[in-house]
Protein backbone atom coordinates (compact mmCIF):
# COMPACT_ATOMS: atom_id res chain seq x y z
CA UNK A 1 0.00 0.00 0.00
CA UNK A 2 2.80 2.32 1.25
CA UNK A 3 4.67 1.51 -2.25
CA UNK A 4 1.28 2.39 -4.61
CA UNK A 5 0.74 5.63 -2.31
CA UNK A 6 4.25 6.72 -3.09
CA UNK A 7 3.73 6.13 -6.76
CA UNK A 8 0.68 7.87 -7.18
CA UNK A 9 2.24 10.76 -4.93
CA UNK A 10 5.21 11.11 -7.57
CA UNK A 11 2.67 10.73 -10.26
CA UNK A 12 0.80 13.60 -8.80
CA UNK A 13 3.59 15.98 -8.28
CA UNK A 14 5.26 15.05 -11.82
CA UNK A 15 1.48 16.38 -13.17
CA UNK A 16 1.98 19.58 -11.08
CA UNK A 17 5.74 20.25 -12.35
CA UNK A 18 4.53 20.12 -16.03
CA UNK A 19 1.53 22.35 -15.09
CA UNK A 20 4.08 24.85 -14.00
CA UNK A 21 6.54 24.59 -16.75
CA UNK A 22 3.54 24.81 -19.47
CA UNK A 23 2.39 28.51 -18.20
CA UNK A 24 6.09 29.28 -17.68
CA UNK A 25 5.93 30.77 -14.32
CA UNK A 26 8.30 28.70 -11.48
CA UNK A 27 6.31 28.34 -8.31
CA UNK A 28 9.42 28.41 -6.08
CA UNK A 29 9.04 27.80 -2.49
CA UNK A 30 11.53 30.06 -1.28
CA UNK A 31 10.41 33.92 -2.72
CA UNK A 32 14.07 34.88 -2.32
CA UNK A 33 15.50 32.50 -4.52
CA UNK A 34 16.43 34.36 -7.79
CA UNK A 35 14.15 32.36 -9.53
CA UNK A 36 11.20 33.12 -8.11
CA UNK A 37 8.70 34.92 -10.50
CA UNK A 38 11.27 34.62 -13.47
CA UNK A 39 10.71 35.69 -17.12
CA UNK A 40 9.94 32.70 -18.56
CA UNK A 41 6.13 33.23 -19.19
CA UNK A 42 4.84 33.01 -22.29
CA UNK A 43 4.76 36.40 -24.69
CA UNK A 44 1.39 38.11 -25.48
CA UNK A 45 0.18 39.24 -28.45
CA UNK A 46 1.30 42.77 -26.57
CA UNK A 47 4.52 42.31 -26.55
CA UNK A 48 5.23 41.38 -23.06
CA UNK A 49 5.22 38.35 -20.44
CA UNK A 50 2.34 37.66 -17.94
CA UNK A 51 2.18 35.92 -14.92
CA UNK A 52 0.02 35.12 -12.04
CA UNK A 53 1.27 33.84 -8.58
CA UNK A 54 -1.64 33.55 -6.00
CA UNK A 55 0.34 35.68 -3.67
CA UNK A 56 0.98 38.47 -5.70
CA UNK A 57 -0.25 41.09 -7.83
CA UNK A 58 0.51 40.42 -12.08
CA UNK A 59 3.29 41.25 -13.54
CA UNK A 60 4.56 41.77 -16.89
CA UNK A 61 8.24 42.14 -18.24
CA UNK A 62 9.02 44.30 -20.95
CA UNK A 63 12.60 43.47 -23.11
CA UNK A 64 14.47 45.29 -26.26
CA UNK A 65 17.49 46.04 -27.48
CA UNK A 66 18.64 47.50 -30.39
CA UNK A 67 15.92 50.05 -31.52
CA UNK A 68 14.19 49.78 -28.14
CA UNK A 69 12.02 53.10 -28.36
CA UNK A 70 9.35 51.65 -29.20
CA UNK A 71 9.15 48.97 -26.27
CA UNK A 72 10.22 51.87 -23.93
CA UNK A 73 7.15 53.57 -25.22
CA UNK A 74 5.06 51.14 -24.33
CA UNK A 75 6.31 51.02 -20.91
CA UNK A 76 5.69 54.30 -20.38
CA UNK A 77 2.09 53.73 -21.25
CA UNK A 78 1.76 50.83 -19.09
CA UNK A 79 3.28 52.53 -15.59
CA UNK A 80 1.04 55.41 -16.56
CA UNK A 81 0.60 58.24 -19.47
CA UNK A 82 0.70 61.12 -17.23
CA UNK A 83 4.50 62.07 -16.03
CA UNK A 84 4.72 63.65 -12.68
CA UNK A 85 7.61 66.31 -12.49
CA UNK A 86 5.87 67.86 -9.32
CA UNK A 87 6.29 66.77 -5.57
CA UNK A 88 2.99 64.17 -5.05
CA UNK A 89 1.88 62.13 -4.13
CA UNK A 90 -0.02 61.52 -7.18
CA UNK A 91 -2.17 58.42 -7.66
CA UNK A 92 -1.32 57.79 -11.23
CA UNK A 93 1.40 58.26 -13.59
CA UNK A 94 4.73 57.89 -13.82
CA UNK A 95 8.32 59.16 -12.94
CA UNK A 96 11.21 59.47 -15.29
CA UNK A 97 14.97 60.29 -14.73
CA UNK A 98 17.36 61.13 -17.51
CA UNK A 99 20.05 62.22 -16.16
CA UNK A 100 20.07 65.81 -18.15
CA UNK A 101 19.11 68.20 -16.30
CA UNK A 102 21.34 71.57 -16.20
CA UNK A 103 21.71 71.55 -12.21
CA UNK A 104 22.84 67.89 -11.96
CA UNK A 105 26.39 67.76 -11.00
CA UNK A 106 28.52 66.34 -13.79
CA UNK A 107 31.49 64.45 -14.35
CA UNK A 108 32.04 64.18 -10.84
CA UNK A 109 32.23 61.34 -8.22
CA UNK A 110 29.83 63.36 -5.46
CA UNK A 111 26.63 63.28 -7.13
CA UNK A 112 24.21 62.82 -4.04
CA UNK A 113 22.09 59.68 -3.30
CA UNK A 114 18.79 61.34 -2.73
CA UNK A 115 19.47 64.38 -5.40
CA UNK A 116 16.18 62.73 -6.80
CA UNK A 117 14.02 62.98 -3.72
CA UNK A 118 15.16 66.35 -2.32
CA UNK A 119 16.53 68.51 -4.84
CA UNK A 120 13.87 67.14 -8.10
CA UNK A 121 10.97 65.68 -5.97
CA UNK A 122 11.13 62.68 -7.94
CA UNK A 123 10.84 60.05 -4.40
CA UNK A 124 13.84 58.21 -5.73
CA UNK A 125 16.80 57.46 -3.04
CA UNK A 126 20.23 55.38 -4.19
CA UNK A 127 22.19 53.45 -1.96
CA UNK A 128 25.34 51.32 -3.12
CA UNK A 129 28.20 48.94 -1.93
CA UNK A 130 30.83 51.59 -3.67
CA UNK A 131 32.14 54.91 -3.08
CA UNK A 132 29.20 56.82 -4.64
CA UNK A 133 27.90 57.80 -8.24
CA UNK A 134 28.96 60.00 -11.20
CA UNK A 135 26.44 61.81 -13.97
CA UNK A 136 28.71 61.42 -17.38
CA UNK A 137 28.30 63.57 -20.63
CA UNK A 138 31.19 62.37 -21.85
CA UNK A 139 30.53 58.03 -21.50
CA UNK A 140 33.24 57.98 -18.86
CA UNK A 141 35.51 59.32 -21.46
CA UNK A 142 37.52 61.31 -18.65
CA UNK A 143 38.06 58.29 -16.83
CA UNK A 144 39.21 55.31 -19.63
CA UNK A 145 39.25 56.93 -22.95
CA UNK A 146 38.33 54.15 -24.19
CA UNK A 147 35.23 54.42 -22.94
CA UNK A 148 34.33 57.07 -25.46
CA UNK A 149 33.71 54.46 -27.93
CA UNK A 150 32.20 51.71 -26.09
CA UNK A 151 28.64 53.25 -24.81
CA UNK A 152 26.21 55.62 -25.85
CA UNK A 153 23.89 57.53 -23.91
CA UNK A 154 20.24 56.81 -24.98
CA UNK A 155 18.46 60.35 -23.38
CA UNK A 156 21.76 63.09 -24.84
CA UNK A 157 24.28 63.83 -23.61
CA UNK A 158 24.51 62.11 -20.31
CA UNK A 159 24.79 58.28 -18.49
CA UNK A 160 24.90 57.37 -15.23
CA UNK A 161 26.66 54.60 -13.08
CA UNK A 162 27.69 53.71 -9.66
CA UNK A 163 31.38 55.11 -7.63
CA UNK A 164 33.42 51.63 -7.03
CA UNK A 165 30.87 49.24 -7.99
CA UNK A 166 28.82 48.22 -11.05
CA UNK A 167 25.71 47.62 -8.44
CA UNK A 168 23.17 49.85 -6.65
CA UNK A 169 20.23 50.01 -4.88
CA UNK A 170 17.04 52.07 -5.58
CA UNK A 171 14.12 52.86 -2.68
CA UNK A 172 10.91 54.81 -3.34
CA UNK A 173 9.48 57.54 -0.74
CA UNK A 174 6.57 59.63 -1.90
CA UNK A 175 8.30 62.57 -3.97
CA UNK A 176 9.36 65.13 -1.65
CA UNK A 177 8.55 63.57 1.59
CA UNK A 178 10.63 60.98 3.83
CA UNK A 179 7.34 58.39 3.97
CA UNK A 180 8.43 55.05 2.59
CA UNK A 181 6.72 54.29 -0.41
CA UNK A 182 6.20 51.18 -3.42
CA UNK A 183 6.20 51.82 -7.02
CA UNK A 184 3.90 49.12 -9.76
CA UNK A 185 6.82 48.67 -11.80
CA UNK A 186 10.40 49.78 -12.82
CA UNK A 187 12.66 49.93 -16.04
CA UNK A 188 16.27 50.78 -17.42
CA UNK A 189 17.89 51.54 -20.39
CA UNK A 190 21.18 50.25 -20.68
CA UNK A 191 24.00 50.75 -22.75
CA UNK A 192 26.93 48.14 -24.47
CA UNK A 193 25.47 45.01 -22.61
CA UNK A 194 27.64 42.04 -24.62
CA UNK A 195 27.26 39.15 -22.22
CA UNK A 196 24.15 37.66 -21.37
CA UNK A 197 23.50 38.01 -17.43
CA UNK A 198 25.75 41.43 -17.27
CA UNK A 199 22.76 43.72 -16.74
CA UNK A 200 19.98 42.89 -14.80
CA UNK A 201 17.11 44.19 -11.88
CA UNK A 202 16.26 42.60 -9.01
CA UNK A 203 12.76 43.51 -7.21
CA UNK A 204 11.52 43.54 -3.72
CA UNK A 205 8.46 44.03 -1.48
CA UNK A 206 8.42 45.97 1.45
CA UNK A 207 9.04 43.43 3.32
CA UNK A 208 12.62 42.29 1.82
CA UNK A 209 10.86 39.27 -0.48
CA UNK A 210 12.14 38.66 -3.66
CA UNK A 211 9.74 40.01 -7.00
CA UNK A 212 12.11 38.78 -9.46
CA UNK A 213 15.57 38.73 -11.36
CA UNK A 214 15.14 40.07 -14.97
CA UNK A 215 18.27 40.07 -17.24
CA UNK A 216 18.51 43.01 -19.88
CA UNK A 217 19.39 41.69 -23.23
CA UNK A 218 22.60 41.91 -25.11
CA UNK A 219 22.98 44.84 -27.70
CA UNK A 220 22.49 43.88 -31.36
CA UNK A 221 23.33 47.26 -32.99
CA UNK A 222 25.82 49.77 -32.92
CA UNK A 223 23.73 52.28 -30.81
CA UNK A 224 24.36 49.51 -27.94
CA UNK A 225 21.20 50.18 -26.24
CA UNK A 226 19.16 47.69 -24.38
CA UNK A 227 15.98 48.04 -22.14
CA UNK A 228 14.34 45.82 -19.75
CA UNK A 229 11.20 46.74 -17.16
CA UNK A 230 8.66 44.83 -14.90
CA UNK A 231 5.37 46.40 -14.54
CA UNK A 232 2.57 44.79 -11.08
CA UNK A 233 -0.50 45.50 -11.02
CA UNK A 234 -0.36 46.82 -7.33
CA UNK A 235 2.35 49.13 -5.80
CA UNK A 236 4.57 46.28 -4.26
CA UNK A 237 8.28 47.32 -5.50
CA UNK A 238 9.93 48.86 -2.82
CA UNK A 239 13.32 48.10 -3.38
CA UNK A 240 15.39 47.65 -6.68
CA UNK A 241 18.74 45.94 -6.75
CA UNK A 242 19.98 46.75 -10.31
CA UNK A 243 23.27 45.43 -11.82
CA UNK A 244 25.44 47.49 -14.72
CA UNK A 245 28.36 45.30 -15.89
CA UNK A 246 30.67 43.18 -14.34
CA UNK A 247 32.77 45.35 -12.60
CA UNK A 248 33.31 49.29 -11.57
CA UNK A 249 34.37 51.90 -14.55
CA UNK A 250 38.02 52.10 -14.05
CA UNK A 251 40.93 54.08 -15.72
CA UNK A 252 42.68 50.41 -15.79
CA UNK A 253 39.56 48.43 -16.17
CA UNK A 254 39.22 47.60 -19.81
CA UNK A 255 35.89 46.69 -21.49
CA UNK A 256 35.12 43.06 -23.17
CA UNK A 257 35.43 45.28 -26.64
CA UNK A 258 38.69 46.62 -26.04
CA UNK A 259 40.51 43.55 -24.80
CA UNK A 260 39.09 43.28 -20.93
CA UNK A 261 37.91 40.26 -19.71
CA UNK A 262 34.25 41.19 -18.02
CA UNK A 263 31.33 42.90 -19.62
CA UNK A 264 31.50 46.71 -18.58
CA UNK A 265 27.89 48.60 -19.38
CA UNK A 266 26.59 51.91 -18.22
CA UNK A 267 23.43 53.00 -17.18
CA UNK A 268 20.92 55.67 -19.17
CA UNK A 269 16.84 56.64 -18.43
CA UNK A 270 15.44 54.97 -14.89
CA UNK A 271 11.58 54.89 -15.54
CA UNK A 272 9.10 53.52 -12.30
CA UNK A 273 5.89 54.09 -11.42
CA UNK A 274 4.52 56.89 -9.52
CA UNK A 275 5.33 55.68 -5.59
CA UNK A 276 2.59 55.08 -3.16
CA UNK A 277 2.89 55.25 0.63
CA UNK A 278 3.93 52.46 2.04
CA UNK A 279 0.86 51.91 4.91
Amino acid sequence: MAEEFGGLLAAALAVLTLAGAACGYDRSTSPNDPKYGNTTAPSTSRGYAISAAGDRSEFRVFTATGGIGAKVAEFRTDLGDQLNTTPGPFTEGRREIKWDGAALPTNVNTFPGDFFNTVVKAGAIFTTDGTGFRNSDNDFSDINQAYADDFNAFSQPKTFMPVGSSEMNVSFRVPGGEALAASRGFGVVFSDVEREGAALIKLFDAQGRSLGQYLAPVRSDADGFSFVGVVFDSPIVAQVHIKSGQRALGADVQDLSDGGNLDLAVMDDFLYAEPQEIR
